[in-house]
């Protein structure tokens, strides 16, 4: 394999979870949201929900980064 199929096979995978992991996080997403309240003060992230925030912060900049190396690469 060589570097850019591996660059691009990586760019893939980030981008599927980073999908994945946004529609996985439910902040907000009360019938109320639609109407623009949504019925909750402001809380800090705990356990699952923190975790996977980071996450998501992770794969995202794993997806930035395999972007920006293949285009120097390229």
């Amino acid at each position: 394999m060589d570097l850019n199929s591996t660059l691009s096979a990586i760019t893939i995978v980030s981008a599927g979870l980073t999908v994945i992991l946004i529609l996985l996080q439910s902040r907000g997403a009360t019938l109320g949201a639609g109407f623009g309240s949504s019925g909750e003060l402001f809380t800090t992230r705990r356990g699952f929900e923190k975790n996977l925030y980071e996450t998501t912060i992770v794969t995202s900049v794993i997806f930035v980064l395999s972007i920006v190396v293949g285009l120097i690469v390229g």
